[in-house]
């Protein structure tokens, strides 16, 4: 009896260390997200912005495997591209160190928590903080700290009766940055220095509503040329 409970104790521990893997949830993540090898997109986008004022905006979203991605719709040169198009082969890119924290309940979804640290001193991100649903692989929530633009937070929501392919239905972009305030039209000119210490931490959401995905459908290359021109 005793070598009975001794070995259901080993098994229990082995299997809870596998099912705790960071490494091995991250894999399954990204091998579910690599079902996906093109989309289309509709979208809707509101700002609540400290420094940027603009109604709800509509848009169209192309994106090829590994990260081609071209948005349709004037008015985003603004909008950071982890808010409008993110996906975990983005984040999970290149050499990095995994660590499994815990498990918490998040939205009623069982949640692995799992940190990852890029390698390297030429990445923007610094250190990622993720919620994985144990069940599904999909991200629930991703918060980021950056170098150079502060830190972010995503949250999504996933449509139950429809998910095939690891889409979110929306997404929530939270984030906080140092920025000089912007000056009134009525306010003197202010030096350099003047201007350096009104630098205050602005905060901002960007709310995406996903609709009309058309998934797998072999979009070409041609689609996103444009969008490379553009950024050379």
């Amino acid at each position: 009896m005793k070598i009975f409970l001794v070995l259901l104790t080993a098994l229990v521990t082995c299997t809870s260390a596998q099912s705790n893997d960071a490494d091995k949830i991250l894999t399954k993540v990204k091998q579910g997200f690599e079902k996906v090898h093109d989309y289309k997109v509709e979208v809707s986008v509101t700002l609540d912005i400290d420094f940027l004022k603009a109604p709800v905006s509509n848009a169209t979203i192309y994106f090829k495997q590994p990260d081609k991605v071209k948005i349709h719709s004037e008015g985003f040169a603004m909008l950071p591209k982890e808010g409008i198009n993110f996906s975990p082969a983005s984040l999970l890119k290149g050499d990095y160190t995994s660590i499994y924290e815990n498990d918490v309940t998040l939205n009623g979804k069982k949640t692995a928590v799992i940190k990852t640290i890029p390698l390297g001193n030429d990445k923007e991100i610094l250190i990622s903080t993720l919620w994985i649903d144990k069940e599904s692989y999909l991200i629930h929530k991703v918060e980021s700290t950056t170098k150079t633009a502060g830190t972010f937070s995503i949250e999504f929501t996933y449509d139950e009766n429809k998910i095939k392919y690891p889409l979110p239905s929306s997404m929530l972009f939270s984030f906080e940055t140092d920025r000089v305030i912007p000056k009134d039209k009525g306010e003197k000119k202010e030096n350099s220095k003047q201007v350096n210490k009104k630098k205050k931490l602005s905060k901002g959401t960007v709310k995406i509503v996903y609709s009309n995905y058309k998934v797998n459908t072999g979009l070409p290359d041609s689609i996103f040329e444009e969008e490379k021109e553009k950024s050379k």
